[in-house]
């Protein structure tokens, strides 16, 4: 094994042999904020010879740490191969060369640079005597690279399940009204229920949202605008849903309010609605049992054909969901109930 204090020796000398020849150039790459580090061409592994202070603060490490070790000892495990197969080319070669490396500090920690390797040449003889390199830190830029193509690709699939709820909204709305005008208002309505619930989960940044905060948008056409918000009574802690879950459960609402207002408790003067929700312990898991309910309007009674409303809340809120829906149509008014499992809490697995 090499004796390490020697050679670390030899590259102090080079380091003072450096200072005294290169004058101003070496004053200006020790001073620099670019990380830089001149290599010993002409030995085995390109040994650095001579390290600036911004390298050494980039990488974490002291200068007697890396005097006289082979420039690779810095490479991250698993660094890219093609660029570990160009870095090694160019200190074979003889042209100034750059590529985009992964690195590892001193404590373990991973930093990606361009690494810019030029040849220093001796006067005479014109041979490749050392390589002087400089870094860009690219880490911050890699990091939002990263970030970038996950928000690329949580938008994609957000736009397709958006875009599959569109299409069903429509050839619902299509299958079930031969009139242009009932068939626009079906669409129009649904569309902006989707947007409210959209505009929910932006002011949530997509992250959840809670069960009140889905309840209100999805009534608030057929409450407050319609001067019936004393007519319409939520309870319930107001536990937080997935952006998936939230979308369900708010067109759940909205078709639960369109019946209403339509033929149950809000085509009235006197119906009201209670929508209520508790969490009941189960041996599989939570459950999250919610109860919507009409009271003092007028008796409703099934029809035989299932609308898109129907569908929505029995199969929609099943399949999304992996709950179960019943809608009892009582003489005093619809009651729905909706058995899911409950959420998990933030930081839960």
């Amino acid at each position: 094994m090499p004796d390490k204090s020697k050679e670390q020796r030899a590259a102090e000398g080079q380091v003072e042999s450096l200072r005294r020849e290169g004058g101003p150039f070496v004053v200006a790459a020790e001073e620099t904020r670019m990380p830089m580090v001149f290599m010993d061409a002409t030995e085995t592994g390109n040994p650095i010879i001579f390290a600036n202070d911004s390298f050494l603060t980039l990488t974490g490490y002291s200068r007697d740490e890396v005097l006289a070790h082979s420039f690779n000892f810095l490479m991250a495990q698993g660094a890219d191969a093609k660029a570990l197969a160009a870095v090694e080319a160019a200190f074979g070669g003889s042209h100034e060369h750059s590529s985009e490396v992964r690195y590892r500090r001193k404590d373990g920690s991973e930093f990606w640079a361009a690494l810019f390797i030029s040849p220093v040449r001796d006067e005479k003889s014109g041979d490749v005597i050392q390589h002087f390199a400089s870094f860009i830190d690219l880490t911050r830029h890699k990091e939002e690279q990263v970030q970038s193509r996950m928000l690329i690709d949580e938008l994609n699939h957000r736009v397709k399940n958006t875009l599959t709820t569109v299409q069903s909204i429509v050839a619902q709305a299509l299958r079930n009204a031969t009139d242009p005008e009932i068939i626009q208002e079906a669409i129009e309505s649904r569309l902006f229920a989707l947007s409210r619930s959209h505009d929910l989960l932006t002011r949530e940044n997509w992250e959840s949202a809670g069960l009140h905060d889905v309840v209100r948008p999805a009534l608030e056409p057929f409450g407050i605008a319609k001067g019936r918000a004393e007519r319409i009574r939520i309870e319930g802690e107001n536990v937080r849903f997935s952006p998936k879950a939230a979308l369900a459960l708010g067109i759940a609402f909205h078709e639960l309010a369109t019946n209403a207002a339509k033929y149950g408790a809000f085509s009235g003067e006197t119906g009201c609605v209670r929508v209520e929700w508790t969490i009941k312990p189960a041996p599989e898991g939570d459950r999250l049992v919610l109860r919507w309910t009409e009271e003092n309007g007028p008796p409703v009674r099934p029809s035989s054909k299932k609308g898109f409303g129907s569908r929505v809340i029995e199969r929609g809120l099943a399949l999304e969901l992996g709950g179960t829906t019943q809608l009892d149509f009582r003489p005093d008014g619809v009651v729905c109930t909706i058995d899911i499992p409950a959420p998990q809490p933030a930081g839960d697995g």
